[in-house]
C-alpha cells in the first residue's frame, strides 16, 4: 500500500480559531483523517509545513509511521525544531494511524497495546467567558444539565502579562471562588493561568486559591524556564501541570529529570501524534507525574486520536473537551464520540472510528478571523 494523495483542509468553526484536517489517500481506496494543532495567526505557516512534507511522504506505506517520523526529524528538518513543524507531523502521523487501522480493521488502541480503561473522564472547557457571575452561571449550566464533573477556566483578568498589579491576583482568586460556591465541593476546578506569571505572583495567586481546592494549576509560568515552574511546585499544594508548550520526547526530558510538574498535559496534535504521546506518558509514569493531554483542538478528529491514545496510558488522568466548537464539530462527523456525564466511550469502529461527512465540513469553509487585540504603547497606561 502506497500514499498516493495529502490534502490539507483549513476549516472555521465560528469560534476561537480555525482548525487545519489531513486528509490521506492511499492507492487501496483508504482514506485516514489526522488533525494539526493551529494557532492564531499560525495556521497558514502549518499549512506550508504539511506541503513541503508531502514532497517526502506520497508512495511511503502507511504502515512505516515510526520510520517517517524519524527522518522528518533527522533529514527533513535536520534536527532543528519548531512548534510549526510539530503540529504539521502530529497531523500527518494521526492520519497514517487512521489507515493502518482501518486496514487491520482494528480500533487505534488495539495496535498500541490495548486499553487500560473502558472509557475516558474528559472536562469541560470553552464556557469560561464573560464577569466572575457569568462563570459561575456557565458552572453550574455544565454540571447541571450536562453532567460534568470537571471544568476548566482562566480567572485572570487583563493581559497575559508576568508581573500583574496585586488586585488581578485577588480579583482572580474571588473568581475561583465564585465558580467553586455555584458548583459546590465536588465537581473539579481546572485553574488555567496560560503561562502568564513570574514565579512570585504565579506562588500569590495559588496560595490565594488553594482554600478552593482546585484539581490543578495549569501552565503558571513561561514554558522555557522549567525551574520557575519547578519553584511554584514547591510552594503549593495544588497540583502544577505543564507541557501543552513543550513538543516531542526531547521536550519533556528536564521536566521529568527535576520532576517540576505534577501533571503534563502535552497535545495530541502538535506534539508528534498518537505514538509520540504515549511515549511521552511512559517516561513520565516512574517519576509518578500524571498525564492529562491538551485538547484545543476539534471536538471531532484531535478528539477521537487523543480517546485511543488516552485508552492506553495508565497514568492518564483526564482530557480536555471544549464545549463551544461541538455542536459544529458533531455535524461534520460521523460517530461522533459524546460526553455523557463527563466520560467518553472508547469506539469500536476501526481507525479512529470516526469518519468526516466531507459535504457537511465543506459548509465551514476557512476564514481569517480578525485582528487580535494585542497591546500597543498606549494600551499600557492602563496596566502599568
Amino acid at each position: 500500500m502506497k500514499i498516493t494523495d495529502i490534502e490539507v483542509i483549513k476549516w472555521n468553526p465560528g469560534t476561537g480559531k480555525n482548525f487545519i484536517y489531513i486528509k490521506l489517500t492511499t492507492d487501496a481506496g483508504i482514506t485516514g483523517w489526522g488533525e494539526a494543532y493551529a494557532q492564531a495567526d499560525r495556521d497558514i505557516q502549518i499549512e506550508a509545513h504539511i506541503d513541503q512534507l508531502s514532497r517526502y511522504l506520497i508512495d511511503r506505506d502507511p504502515f512505516h509511521i515510526r520510520h517517517f517520523m524519524h527522518i522528518a526529524h533527522e533529514d527533513f528538518a535536520t534536527k532543528r525544531s519548531a512548534m510549526d513543524l510539530h503540529c504539521a507531523l502530529s497531523g500527518i502521523e494521526i492520519a497514517m494511524w487512521d489507515i493502518v487501522g482501518k486496514t487491520l480493521e482494528q480500533p487505534i488502541y488495539n495496535l498500541i497495546g490495548g486499553p487500560v480503561r473502558p472509557h475516558i473522564r474528559v472536562y469541560a472547557n470553552g464556557w469560561g467567558q464573560g464577569s466572575p457571575d457569568d462563570k459561575a452561571q456557565a458552572a453550574t449550566e455544565l454540571v447541571e444539565k450536562r453532567g460534568f464533573n470537571a471544568l476548566k477556566f482562566d480567572p485572570f483578568p487583563g493581559p497575559w502579562r508576568e508581573y500583574p498589579n496585586r488586585d488581578e491576583l485577588v480579583e482572580a482568586a474571588d473568581t475561583v471562588g465564585k465558580v467553586r460556591e455555584a458548583v459546590g465541593p465536588e465537581v473539579e476546578l481546572l485553574v488555567e493561568v496560560h503561562r502568564r506569571l513570574a514565579p512570585v505572583h504565579a506562588i500569590n495567586a495559588a496560595k490565594q486559591m488553594e482554600k478552593y481546592n482546585p484539581y490543578w494549576f495549569e501552565e503558571p509560568c513561561p514554558p522555557d524556564n522549567i525551574d520557575a515552574i519547578l519553584e511554584v511546585k514547591n510552594n503549593t499544594n495544588i497540583p502544577v501541570v505543564t507541557g501543552e508548550a513543550h513538543y516531542t520526547r526531547n521536550g519533556f526530558r528536564e521536566i521529568f529529570d527535576k520532576r517540576a510538574a505534577d501533571i503534563i498535559n502535552p497535545d495530541i496534535c502538535n506534539t508528534g501524534g498518537i505514538l509520540e504521546l504515549t511515549q511521552i506518558a511512559a517516561m513520565a509514569q516512574p517519576h509518578y507525574i500524571g498525564v492529562s493531554p491538551h485538547g484545543y483542538n476539534s471536538t471531532s478528529v484531535g478528539c477521537a486520536a487523543a480517546v485511543h491514545a488516552s485508552a492506553t496510558i495508565p497514568n492518564f488522568l483526564i482530557y480536555e473537551y471544549f464545549v463551544n466548537v461541538e455542536d459544529v464539530c458533531r455535524n461534520i462527523t460521523k460517530g461522533y464520540l459524546e460526553p455523557n456525564n463527563s466520560y467518553i466511550e472508547l469506539p469500536t469502529d476501526p481507525g479512529l472510528g470516526i469518519e468526516i461527512d466531507e459535504t457537511k465540513l465543506a459548509n465551514y469553509p476557512y476564514a481569517p478571523f480578525p485582528p487580535r487585540n494585542i497591546r500597543t504603547v498606549e494600551d499600557e497606561r492602563r496596566w502599568h
